[in-house]
This record gives C-alpha cells, structure tokens and sequence, in this order.
C-alpha cells in the first residue's frame, strides 16, 4: 500500500506543476523514474517488488495490451492517408532496417551471444515510445505534420514488432528448455498468430459494431460506452490467451478493427482507456526505477553502454534517412525523424518479459541492455527537444495551431 500512496502522491504533485516541470523536461515518467529509482535504493530500501511473479507478468502484459490498443483505436485515418507514402516508407523499410541494425551491432559487440537472444534484443531497443518526450508532440514550434508521423509511427509499430518480439522469445524459452530445432517454437509461434488475428478482428469488429449501433440508437450512454470500450481489449486478450493465441497481437488487431467504428461514437469513448493505460504506464516506470537499481548492482560492461548509444542513435538515423531516400522530405525533417526515437514503455515491457521468462544469465544481460538504452534515450532526446524545437521556429516553419495528433 505504501507504494500506492507513493505514486499517487507523486502524480498529484506533478499534476501541481506540469507546466512549470516541462520547461525542464521533465514529464511524469522521469519523474516516476527518479522517485522509484530514490525509493528502491540501498540495501533495505522503503520499497521492494517482487518482480519474478506470475501476477507482475500478467500485469506487465495487460499493461502494453491496453497501449497496443489505445494506439490503434486513436491513429488518424486522414493523417496516415496523406502520409501514405511516408508512412510505408517508415514502417516497411525504415522499421525492418533498424531491426537488422539493431541485430548487426548486437553481433559486433556481443560476438560470443546467441543468434535467437540478439534477434530479441534487437526487439527490445528498437519501439518507439513518445512519452518520456511528450513535450515534443505538444511543442507547436515543430511542423505539426512531423508531429503527427512521429505520433502515429510511435503507435503502429509497436504492434508490428510485437509478434516479432514473442516469436524471439519463443525460440528462446523452447531452445533452452528442450534443446532443440526451431522449427517447433516457430510451428507455435505462426499457430499462436493465427489465434490472435481470428480473435482480434472477431472481438474488435463486433465490438465496435455493437457499441456504434448501441450509441446511434440511443440504447445507452457515454459513460457506459467508455466502460465498453475497456472491455474489447481486455476480452481480445484474455480469450487470445485461452485459446493459446498471441496476446497482444490480438489486443492491436481488435484496436485497428474496432477504429473505424470510433465515428459512430462520442469523442470521449477512449478517454476511460487510455486514462488507464496511462496511469498502469506510470506506475510500470515507478517499478522501472528498481529495475536501474538492480541492473548497476554489477559492473556495466563498456560493450552495453556502447551498443546502447547506438541503438539509440545512429541505428534509427540511418535506416530512416535510407527509407526516405528520394522523397519529397525536406534534409532537416528527414533528420529530425530519423533522430526523434525515443524509447520508453514497450522496451521496458519487452525487456521486462525476456527477464522473466530467460535464464538468469541472459536475463541480467538483457536487463542491462535495456536499462541502458532507455537512459540513454531519456537524456539524449531529452536534452535535444528543446533545441530542435528552437530551430525550426527561427526556420518559420512552427505549427499554426495545434495538432491534432498532439
């Protein structure tokens, strides 16, 4: 319970002095972090979670489920249909690109690493997660079409790497526990795929097509319809998972199915949920603050920090300015994105599930890793919002009014 009053109490303080604290950028992430990080510290710290639980697994994955959800439901349909081309720029080349990238630095410095485990690392550094930069999405300085790229890539392409991301693990766990082949753990994985499509386009389309005719016909009302909109990804998961199906691939399929029914709904019908998610996200970065404690109980291998910093940087930079070659992107926009990738929640989801579920010597690895790579990602594109942003408004290319996106 001291916990709960914790993070309630720090929320309630930010919530004080949001404004103020952003001009030093620091959001209720960060400010999660340096509390959970102060409180766990030590040898008998206030507070200690058992991260090694199956009710913190399951609360871990509800967590990026809700997110996957949230984030497909809320995509403009306008803006990714005139973005089209930049968009599958971004995520059918620019995404793959760093993921190998991702996989051929983690091969350079960590030579002596499994294949299966620098393919899941490669997972875990690479989603984007806009929150611990929130200011940048809400900065009016920066074009809002930039804004509403970086918004929506943040979202989509979480749920496209999530599916990658189990299929790695997978391998993993069955190659350690049977010493086997992968050709079973990806027998599983595709089957487990298929489960979560069927039931994701299931629950999400009748879902959102109950809730629509509900609305329209006057059968109910705003506050239930929010509560509605809860229950499809927590339904899609669940019975994802009872039939042996992937989780969250179920929970962003349902959002994307159930997305166009969001025009026959209010506008505050996703409010409930991603007020939630938020909230279980800030909670996740609080515990996140002894996950960095324990990570720094041992040496931190120069050979992490090195590949963090890359993962982080030049690994996004470069596969994101060879996607946009030959496009009609202006050079500094085409950085701008290209460096813009921040990491946060679904790194440390990722991270957080190999930890649990891999031995203990690859887990402290990826620990590690991902602890790393989100610091990094917290101080550098922290540090660099700002300038950025002054940037463009002496360019005279800052926004007119507020994105929409934002």
């Amino acid at each position: 319970m001291l916990a709960v009053a914790v993070i309630a109490g720090i929320l309630f303080v930010w919530s004080l002095l949001a404004h103020r604290l952003s001009r030093w950028s620091i959001t209720a992430p960060i400010a999660m972090i340096g509390t959970g990080v102060a409180m766990t510290a030590g040898s008998d710290p206030p507070l200690h979670f058992d991260l090694d639980t199956t009710v913190f697994e399951h609360a871990v994955e509800v967590v990026l489920a809700l997110l996957l959800f949230v984030d497909a439901v809320e995509v403009p349909g306008s803006v990714i249909r005139r973005e089209r081309s930049l968009f599958v720029r971004l995520l059918a080349v620019a995404l793959p690109l760093t993921l190998c990238a991702a996989f051929a630095a983690g091969y350079l410095f960590f030579p002596d690493q499994p294949v299966w485990l620098l393919a899941l690392l490669a997972t875990v550094v690479v989603p984007l997660d806009l929150a611990p930069t929130a200011t940048v999405v809400r900065d009016r300085r920066i074009p809002s079409r930039l804004r509403d790229v970086l918004n929506i890539e943040g979202g989509l392409n979480d749920g496209i790497l999530s599916p990658v991301f189990l299929l790695c693990i997978t391998i993993g766990v069955e190659s350690h526990a049977t010493h086997s082949d992968y050709t079973d753990a990806l027998l599983t994985a595709v089957v487990a795929s298929a489960w979560a499509l069927g039931t994701g386009f299931l629950v999400g389309s009748a879902g959102g097509w109950l809730l629509g005719k509900s609305w329209t016909h006057g059968w109910t009302r705003a506050t239930a319809v929010r509560l509605g909109v809860f229950a499809v990804p927590i339904a899609a998961y669940t019975l994802s998972v009872a039939l042996g199906g992937n989780g969250f691939v179920a929970s962003f399929v349902a959002g994307v199915c159930f997305a166009p029914s969001m025009r026959h709904l209010p506008e505050s019908a996703v409010y409930m949920a991603d007020d939630l998610v938020t909230l279980m996200a800030l909670a996740l970065w609080f515990v996140f603050g002894q996950i960095i404690n324990e990570a720094f109980t041992v040496d931190m291998p120069a050979s992490v920090v090195l590949y963090a910093l890359l993962a982080v940087t030049l690994v996004r930079l470069v596969a994101v300015l060879i996607a946009l070659t030959g496009s009609r992107v202006p050079w500094g926009d085409k950085l701008f994105l290209g460096w813009m990738g921040p990491r946060g929640v679904t790194t440390i989801v990722f991270g957080t599930l190999a930890v649990i579920d891999l031995p203990t010597r690859q887990a402290d690895f990826i620990a590690q890793v991902m602890v790393m790579t989100v610091l990094a990602s917290i101080v550098l594109h922290g540090v660099s919002a700002e300038p950025l942003a002054r940037l463009y408004a002496r360019a005279g290319r800052a926004s007119p009014v507020r994105s929409p996106a934002g």
